[in-house]
This record gives C-alpha cells, sequence and structure tokens, in this order.
C-alpha cells in the first residue's frame, strides 16, 4: 500500500517551482491558477523573491501548496499516474494537509489557495509578533520534550508567579525531533534547560507566530467560520489526520479536524505508525524533501521517496 503526503511550512525557498513549470504545463496551470485565485502574482515572488516576503505564513503556505500541488499534477498528466490508482491514503504535515486534500479532490484548487491565505493572516494576527515563539528539541522523544517544556514553564512561575504561559508540544515529527510552541519567554527558558534534560540541541525556529499551541485560539475561529462556507467534497482516498492519526474520509470529519489542528498538535509520528499498521510501505512526498526523512527515522523499513525535481517525477511515473 502507498500513502503520497506533502509537507508543510518551513519548506519554502526561493526558485521553488521554477524547474517544474519550466518542464510542464499542467504544473505551469497550476502556479497561473493560484496567481488567479488570489488575485496576485503569487508565482513571481516564489520564483525571484525576496526571500522575506516569501517567509511570510500567509505567502508561504500557499506558496507550498502550490508547489506540491503543481508536481503532483505533472505526474498526473504528463505521467499518465492517477492519484486513486495509486496511492491509498493521503496525509500532510500541518497546512500539509490542504494540499493533501486538494491532491484527493476535496478541495479545488482556487478555494485551497484562499484558505491557506486566510489561515496564514488568521496564525499571524492570532498573536502579536515578538510574544510567541517555537523551538526544536531535537535528540528528544515526546516525553522528554513534555518534560522539557513543563519544567521551563514551572521555573518561570516560580520565579515571579503570574498567568499561566503556554509552552507546549507543537510536532511530535519523529522519535528524534520534537516541536514546542507558546509564548516567547517559555520557550526560550524551555531552549535553555534543554540540554541538561537530555536534548541533544535545541533551537529557536525563524517563524512569526507560534503554531499548534491554544495561542491559536482566535486562528481556529477564523478557519472554523471559513470551512463551515467552503464546499468540502469526499476525498477519493482516505485521510490520515494531523489531531488524531486516524484515516477519515467523511466531510463533517474533515472540517472538524482542519479546525482542530490549527492549536492541536501535529502528530506526524503517530501518523506514520498508523499508516504503518494500516499496511502502508511506501510513502511518497510531493513538492519537498522533509517528511520522507522523518518517516525513515519512525519506520526504519519503510519506503520513503522525496519527488521536487521533473527527473523524480519521471522516476515516479515510470515506477508507479
Amino acid at each position: 500500500m502507498r500513502a503520497f503526503v506533502f509537507p508543510g511550512q518551513g519548506s519554502q525557498s526561493v526558485g521553488m517551482g521554477v524547474a517544474i513549470a519550466d518542464a510542464s504545463a499542467a504544473a505551469r496551470e497550476v502556479f497561473q491558477e493560484v496567481d488567479e485565485a488570489l488575485g496576485e502574482s503569487l508565482s513571481r515572488l516564489m520564483a525571484q523573491g525576496p526571500a522575506d516576503e516569501l517567509m511570510l505564513t500567509q505567502n508561504a503556505q500557499p506558496a507550498i501548496m502550490a508547489n506540491a500541488i503543481a508536481t503532483l499534477r505533472m505526474l498526473e498528466k504528463d505521467g499518465g499516474v492517477r492519484l486513486a490508482a495509486k496511492a491509498d491514503y493521503v496525509a500532510g504535515h500541518s497546512l500539509g494537509e490542504y494540499s493533501a486534500l486538494c491532491a484527493a479532490g476535496s478541495f479545488d484548487l482556487p478555494v485551497t489557495a484562499r484558505l491557506l491565505r486566510l489561515r496564514g493572516l488568521a496564525m499571524q494576527a492570532a498573536v502579536p509578533v515578538g510574544e510567541g515563539a517555537m523551538a526544536a528539541l531535537l535528540g528528544v522523544d515526546r516525553d522528554r520534550a513534555d518534560a522539557i517544556a513543563g519544567a521551563a514553564v514551572d521555573s518561570i512561575m516560580a520565579e515571579r508567579g503570574g498567568a499561566p504561559l503556554v509552552c507546549a508540544v507543537a510536532n511530535d515529527n519523529d522519535p528524534t525531533q520534537v516541536v514546542i510552541s507558546g509564548h516567547r519567554v517559555a520557550i526560550e527558558r524551555a531552549v535553555a534547560l534543554a540540554k541538561e534534560m537530555g536534548a541533544k540541541r535545541a533551537l529557536l525556529l525563524p517563524v512569526s507566530a507560534p503554531f499548534h499551541c491554544s495561542l491559536m485560539i482566535d486562528a481556529a475561529a477564523a478557519m472554523e467560520d471559513a470551512l463551515l462556507d467552503a464546499d468540502i467534497a469526499a476525498p477519493q482516498v482516505p485521510l490520515f489526520c494531523n489531531v488524531d492519526a486516524v484515516a477519515i474520509a467523511e466531510r463533517g470529519a474533515i472540517r472538524v479536524a482542519l479546525v482542530a489542528q490549527v492549536t492541536g498538535m501535529v502528530r506526524w509520528r503517530e501518523t506514520v505508525l498508523a499508516m504503518a499498521a494500516a499496511g502502508v510501505t511506501q510513502v511518497v512526498e510531493f513538492g519537498g524533501k522533509v517528511l520522507a526523512p522523518m518517516v525513515k527515522r519512525t519506520v526504519p523499513d519503510m519506503e520513503a521517496i522525496s519527488v521536487v525535481s521533473p527527473a523524480d517525477v519521471e522516476a515516479l511515473a515510470r515506477a508507479l
């Protein structure tokens, strides 16, 4: 069995999509359709930068989706491959769930682009710039990351009291990589405590908001309103969702999961284990080289392929 998977924020870079667009009219059509949906040339920003503008959450999210879907469309239209015939499941990391659902036919491309633009704006607006932060803890599992986050909050509260701080696991990526999110002061304390509590390394991430924690409650409300109005079709294949690491295909369940994932943890490690338990033996990542290594660190025997370049697409089409 096979799963097609789609990366999340952090996989963007200036120049993304250029090679795919040069090689495939189908890919160019994706970028044009996204530009028209957003009323601006996101494809030019992706191709030419500037990098700091591409890094903005409201740009990065639809850009990553567009790049992934363009890669998939090249496979489908130029390689003659149908997702429903070659994939048993889809999954995505955070915003990658929207890419996965677009790939599986639950959202059309313009709707996906507009939802991700709104999602990025809502996430940025939920917490004033400078108040939140995220950090990667390397060489620890989720239990150890929970302990580090708790110790950070406890130490600050013991020193100064005041309102409770948020410092929680945001992404359980694989057995050796966990991301925490919350108030900046608590995240910085966690980074300072991490090494003495068993982490190999801890580093603040260059993000503009504390994603996937309770501080995103206003963004979740905005997405709930938007998704109530969105036309969601049943996916061609089930989606393994972030918040529960279970396969879902019912439209109401998809809507609930997409709202919950704004404040909820991305359970990617558990998702990979659940896919393996369901019989998945091969994972194909479209538009990035982020998820495949996490898959291999979680289930070493699972085949994991990253499809980024036209040559990658052509090789996959021959193999499927």
